[in-house]
C-alpha cells in the first residue's frame, strides 16, 4: 500500500498538538518564476510578489518563504477545510505513527474557527491535566487563540520536553473557562492494553492506531485466549484513529474476511474497496464495543464495520464523526501536504464523516460517574456479554 494512502485525517490533529508543525510548504520559487502550468488565475499572485518587490518601503521584510506560507496559508483556509494542511518535516509526520513524541498528547481540530480537543490521548499529560474531548482552548499562555491557524496554535502550545504550558480552556457545557497547566514530556505511546475482567471476559483498549497497533494486539489477543476468555470488550472511547492500514489489520482479527469499509468520493460513489484478511483470532468470541465522543476516524472505521457486518453491538454514545480520507504529499523540500482526497463509507454505505456511528446501546457517562470513577458503560458491556454467553449456554442446551 502507497504510503500516502496509509494516514486517516483524524491524525493529522495528533500529529499537530504532539508533534506541532508549523507550516512548510514552500512556493517562493513560484513566486519569483511563475510555472507556466499555472491557472491563469493565479498570475495576479506572481503580479502581487512583483508589486511588493518594487514598490513595497520595507524591502528587509520580503522574505519570499514567509510570504510563500502566508500564500498557502491563505489559499488552504479559502478551502473552510482545517485538516487539510502543510508541514515543515515529512519525516518529523511520519514519526508520530511510530509511537513516540514529545508533546502534551491530545487531538485537536478547529471547529467554526474555534481551537477544539477531539480527545486526550490516554496516560498522557494532557488527559491527566483534565483536558476533555469537546473542551475549547481559548487562550495558550495568555495569547488568545481567536484568528489563529492550527499549526499558529501547535507552535505555541509545543515545548521542550520538561516545561509548562498554560491553556484557558472552556468545557463542554460549561460557562466559565478555566486554567490548565500541562507539563510537556517526552511520550512513548503504547496503543493497546489488556485487562482481564471477572468471568474471564477480556478488556482490550486501542487508544490509537500505530504501526506497531496490530502487533501489540496479536499479543494480548494471544493472551487472552491463553488465559480462557470466553468474551471481549473492545474500548474504542477517546481513540483518535491512525494509520489506515492499522485499522484494517485489527479489523481482520475480529472479521474472517470480507469488507472493512468503502472509500468513496464527495457524492458518495465508490473509489476502493478495503477488504478484511481471513484467519483472525478473535472471530467467534462474543464481542461488544464501546464508543463515546472522543471516538474518531480510523476507530469509527473499525466500530462501522463490526457493527455493520452483525459481529458485534456498539455501547455508549454517538461517535465524533471524522471520515474523511487524507493523502500525504510529499515535497521536494522534505516538507508535506495534506489534502483531503475521500470520504470513509461503512460496508452498509454509511457515511461518518460529520455524523458519526449511532451506538446500538446508548449509555452515557455523566460527570458524577467520572468524579466517582464509576464507569457504566463498561459495566453495561460486561453485562452484555454476560448475556451472551449465557445465551450460548441455553443455545447449547436446546
Amino acid at each position: 500500500m502507497n504510503i500516502k494512502r496509509r494516514l486517516p485525517l483524524i491524525l493529522l490533529a495528533v500529529l499537530l498538538i504532539v508533534l506541532s508543525f508549523e507550516a512548510g510548504f514552500q512556493f517562493s520559487q513560484s513566486l519569483t518564476h511563475p510555472d507556466t502550468e499555472f491557472a491563469e488565475e493565479f498570475h495576479s499572485l506572481h503580479e502581487a510578489w512583483q508589486n511588493l518587490q518594487q514598490y513595497y518601503v520595507n524591502k528587509t521584510a520580503l522574505d519570499p518563504d514567509e510570504l510563500s506560507k502566508g500564500a498557502i496559508n491563505g489559499l488552504l483556509e479559502a478551502l473552510d477545510d482545517p485538516y487539510t494542511s502543510y508541514f515543515e518535516s515529512y519525516e518529523l509526520a511520519w514519526s508520530a505513527f511510530e509511537g513516540s513524541f514529545e508533546g502534551i498528547g491530545a487531538v485537536v481540530t478547529m471547529e467554526d474557527g474555534e481551537l477544539t480537543v477531539v480527545s486526550p490521548i490516554v496516560g498522557t499529560p494532557a488527559a491527566e491535566a483534565g483536558v476533555r474531548a469537546g473542551d475549547k482552548i481559548l487562550e495558550i499562555n495568555g495569547q488568545s487563540t481567536s484568528g489563529m491557524s492550527l499549526a499558529e496554535a501547535v507552535l505555541n502550545i509545543r515545548g521542550p520536553q520538561g516545561t509548562t504550558v498554560t491553556l484557558l480552556i472552556l468545557h463542554q457545557g460549561e460557562t466559565t473557562p478555566v486554567e490548565i497547566e500541562i507539563v510537556r514530556e517526552r511520550i512513548e505511546l503504547k496503543s493497546v492494553y489488556l485487562e482481564m475482567l471477572p468471568d474471564n471476559i477480556a478488556h482490550i483498549r486501542i487508544t490509537y492506531f500505530s504501526e506497531r497497533t496490530h502487533e501489540e494486539l496479536v499479543t494480548a489477543l494471544n493472551d487472552t485466549v491463553e488465559s480462557g476468555a470466553r468474551g471481549i470488550i473492545l474500548d474504542l472511547r477517546g481513540n483518535p484513529g491512525g494509520l489506515l492500514d492499522s485499522v484494517v489489520a485489527v479489523a481482520s482479527e475480529f472479521l474472517d474476511g470480507g469488507i472493512v469499509l468503502y472509500e468513496a468520493d464527495d457524492e458518495g460513489n465508490i473509489i476502493k474497496e478495503w477488504q478484511a484478511s481471513s484467519g483472525g483470532l478473535a472471530t467467534d468470541l462474543p464481542l461488544a464495543v464501546l464508543v463515546d465522543g472522543g471516538s474518531a476516524s480510523g476507530s469509527e472505521v473499525l466500530a462501522g464495520a463490526l457493527q455493520d457486518r452483525g459481529r458485534a453491538k456498539l455501547i455508549g454514545t454517538t461517535t465524533y464523526g471524522k471520515g474523511s480520507v487524507c493523502t500525504l504529499q510529499v515535497l521536494s523540500d522534505g516538507s508535506a501536504l495534506y489534502i483531503t482526497t475521500a470520504r470513509w463509507l461503512t460496508p452498509n454505505g454509511h457515511m461518518i464523516e460529520g455524523v458519526g456511528l449511532t451506538p446500538d446501546i446508548e449509555v452515557a457517562m455523566t460527570e458524577e460517574d467520572i468524579e466517582s470513577g464509576r464507569d457504566p458503560q463498561l459495566e453495561f458491556a460486561i453485562e452484555y456479554i454476560e448475556g451472551a454467553l449465557k445465551l450460548e449456554m441455553l443455545e447449547g442446551v436446546w
